[in-house]
């Protein structure tokens, strides 16, 4: 075997909670007033929900009368191969890649022919191709719920529920996005399975499988390709939380192609670590998960212990202050806190909480205009913290 293994991973215990979450779209800074205006707005918003999630999370879902009347348009226009006709098919791609993602779902809904070409997702790989991204993110504050944020329009959306049995929903988990995909990583009843969620069809699907299967991995994407580095392997004990007794760390990678489906094994990427941490690795995230992130080109960390921001200077080699964490960014140890790149900025996704109780904040901060100053994007209530999150550009 190729994927060498060395030592023990440690086991850490801790109890993950489920929790309702009410949604809300507006932002708010005092709690009390939160609550009373969330819930006069939930039952507003309940059905402008279910058509802002129909329209924008996929590009694809529609009612069934929608269905009907598209396709009656449709039939009215047979000729609609070209799209827009009156500049025919390639310029209405050209125009139609440069519009927002959260506006496929209603392009979609004009007749066969935009529906047919979203969802195949040639307009997604002709936005790469042309440096097209937009940058929402994904996250799971509940076991089998995921929703995504745009924080351009700051919209929540929900993902359809996800259905796998109860191994899966008690078992550590890894997320990531590469493309279109939102691959979401766990234990099965015998094995580790990975469910797949296509923002082409708004479906979740399994099948696929890694070479070597793992939890606990870093991971980076980059277009349609992502990289898997590390992790634990798949001896991991169902009632012992994360890890196990008889988990081995992996030094191998693995490479997953989106265009081909394929995963393919990087062998020996770099031994492991051991002995004490050295003094210029990166603070607190070394005994916590791994709160980092990169911006162009440039690697951040989250130091939960001391709420700052870290950025690594290449050059000397050493971690440097500079800022702090947004203030109601609570954590659990560095657990249930989301700190990502996406696009030009970071993404802080934490909140307050007490008793059960709290929110889910969502602040950005763009780190080329400057030291630290996070803006709050979106706000809704939460029970619980953040288990898994993946920023998706496409």
């Amino acid at each position: 075997m190729t994927c060498e293994r060395e030592g023990n991973w440690p086991c850490l215990n801790y109890r993950l909670e489920k929790a309702e979450i009410q949604p809300s779209k507006r932002p708010l800074e005092d709690t009390n007033e939160d609550e009373e205006i969330i819930t006069k707005k939930a039952s507003k918003r309940s059905s402008l929900d279910q058509i802002d999630t129909a329209l924008s999370i996929g590009g694809i879902l529609m009612s069934q009368s929608d269905q009907s009347d598209s396709q009656r348009h449709a039939s009215d226009n047979s000729d609609s191969s070209s799209l827009i006709a009156a500049i025919g098919r390639d310029n209405s791609i050209s125009c139609l890649i440069r519009c927002s993602r959260a506006d496929y779902g209603a392009i979609a809904s004009l007749n066969r022919s935009f529906r047919s070409l979203i969802r195949s997702g040639e307009l997604y790989r002709l936005r790469r191709q042309n440096g097209v991204v937009e940058h929402w993110v994904y996250f799971s504050c509940q076991l089998l719920e995921w929703e995504a944020f745009d924080p351009i329009r700051r919209h929540w959306m929900h993902l359809p529920r996800m259905n796998p049995n109860d191994v899966f929903v008690t078992s550590d988990k890894e997320s990531l996005a590469v493309g279109t995909e939102l691959l979401v990583f766990g234990r099965d009843l015998m094995s580790h399975v990975i469910y797949r969620y296509s923002l082409l069809t708004n479906t979740w699907t399994t099948g696929m499988s890694m070479n070597e299967p793992r939890c606990l991995f870093g991971s980076a994407s980059l277009g349609e390709i992502s990289i898997l580095a590390g992790g634990c392997d798949s001896h991991v004990l169902r009632d012992r939380g994360i890890g196990g007794a008889d988990a081995e760390l992996l030094t191998c990678g693995e490479e997953y192609n989106l265009e081909t489906g394929t995963w393919t094994e990087i062998p020996n990427m770099s031994p492991v670590r051991s002995g004490a941490a050295r003094d210029n690795e990166p603070p607190a995230t070394s005994e916590a998960p791994p709160l980092i992130a990169v911006v162009n080109n440039q690697l951040y960390a989250a130091d939960y212990a001391d709420m700052e921001v870290r950025k690594y200077d290449k050059d000397n080699r050493v971690w440097v202050t500079v800022g702090r964490l947004p203030e109601r960014a609570d954590s659990m140890y560095g657990w249930g806190l989301a700190f990502r790149a996406c696009g030009d900025r970071l993404i802080v996704i934490g909140g307050p909480r007490n008793a059960g109780e709290g929110f889910i904040e969502v602040n950005s901060w763009v780190p080329s205009e400057g030291p630290p100053q996070w803006d709050l994007l979106g706000r809704k209530r939460s029970g619980s913290f953040v288990y898994n999150c993946a920023v998706m550009g496409c």
